[in-house]
């Protein structure tokens, strides 16, 4: 608890958010100065709902272009509204591609990004000699036929503990390239094909790099002993390209049973 200048008590609750966005034309998840990021905006929508300022924790920074249909957050408060506000409220102050899913009260010792277990991204690619029009910003567009046995075998290779230097950006800034990979699937659906990842953590590009690589496995122009080269490698310019951002998604983000949001999780996790 904290206090005011004239000695009284301010109660401190922490809220929990779940938000879903389209990532086109925003600047990433992290505030910046000068363009438009997507904290930036549910910063503001949820400080004009509370009447003060409001500083929220996210699950996953994702990156310019890239959306989420699971992102989780957090914030401190001293305001006392009911959930629903903190829903329905907010999404009057946001522009349409974002939208808070829903609310919960957690302790204190709740940390959207510390507390988090695991997270799962998908990476959807519009396999077709034509490119879309309507899913443009929300899908990647790849013309070259893709096989998906070999992904899939190919993805095999990146399950459990290992150094992802391969598939790291220049501009990572975690301190260790070691991510655990809990499970990984390659589908398709008609012309989309459907990369899942979910790990206890990911490096900047981490995903997209994975998914230029299984790409070119797909199309044929790598073995699919090739993944496993480059993994161990530990040797960025030995990869495929990064794959556009348009294609990825954050989709669910797993916490300890205390904080179960499976509940309130979104339908496309």
């Amino acid at each position: 608890m904290t206090y005011n200048l004239t000695g009284e008590i301010l109660f401190t609750m922490r809220i929990a958010l779940g938000v879903e966005y389209d990532g086109h034309g925003f600047y990433g998840w992290q505030r910046q100065q000068h363009v438009p990021t997507i904290q930036e905006q549910v910063e503001s929508a949820l400080s004009k709902i509370a009447d003060e300022k409001i500083e929220v924790y996210c699950a996953g920074r994702t990156d310019r272009g890239v959306h989420a249909t699971g992102q989780v957050i957090h914030f401190d408060t001293h305001a006392i509204r009911n959930l629903r506000a903190w829903v329905a409220g907010s999404n009057t102050h946001l522009p349409a591609a974002i939208a808070i899913r829903w609310a919960q009260q957690v302790d204190e010792n709740f940390h959207a990004r510390f507390s988090a277990l695991s997270r799962r991204y998908r990476y959807v690619i519009y396999n077709h000699s034509v490119r879309p029009a309507l899913m443009a910003n929300r899908v990647t567009w790849y013309y070259h036929s893709l096989n998906i046995e070999p992904m899939q075998k190919a993805a095999q290779y990146f399950l459990g503990e290992h150094d992802f230097t391969s598939f790291r950006s220049a501009q990572c800034d975690s301190h260790s390239p070691m991510r655990c990979v809990h499970s990984m699937t390659v589908s398709r659906e008609q012309d989309q094909v459907i990369i899942e990842i979910e790990a206890n953590a990911f490096l900047h590009h981490m995903v997209r790099n994975i998914a230029g690589v299984l790409m070119h496995i797909g199309s044929g122009f790598e073995p699919i002993e090739w993944a496993e080269h480059v993994l161990t490698q530990k040797d960025r310019r030995l990869a495929a390209e990064t794959a556009p951002a348009a294609g990825l998604y954050l989709t669910y983000v797993s916490y300890p049973q205390q904080y179960d949001f499976q509940a309130n999780m979104s339908s496309f996790s």
